[in-house]
């Protein structure tokens, strides 16, 4: 499940994920919200909490995360990744090389200074 996380700046766009993620989570949350501010803007902040109730992902679902981080690949200007899960960790590390834009990765205790640094 995702929940858009409210009372951000107009140009961040923030999700809290729980459970276990799905497809249709990014297709009826997720995507529609980053096309939606694209479409007003050239650079979007985008902050990701994955709490420690996130039971998982379906591998559609990060399919969905992967095609949609590369069709707007030059307009990421921040990314704020929270997480305490070593696997996310590592592949942010990865795939951060290749973004643009700054990319940050905090644990979860650190959520309001990712907040504060995404909305900077």
């Amino acid at each position: 499940m995702i929940e858009k996380i409210p009372d951000l700046p107009d140009s961040v766009l923030g999700f809290t994920a729980k459970g276990k993620v799905t497809m249709n989570d990014y297709e009826s949350s997720i995507i529609p919200a980053v096309e939606e501010l694209f479409s007003r803007q050239k650079k979007v902040r985008f902050l990701y909490h994955l709490g420690e109730d996130v039971a998982g992902f379906e591998a559609a679902a990060m399919w969905d995360d992967t095609k949609l981080g590369l069709k707007h690949l030059s307009g990421w200007e921040r990314m704020a990744i929270v997480s305490d899960i070593e696997w996310v960790w590592a592949a942010i590390k990865i795939f951060g090389l290749v973004i643009p834009g700054q990319v940050r990765v905090f644990h979860n205790n650190e959520l309001a200074e990712a907040t504060r640094w995404i909305s900077e």
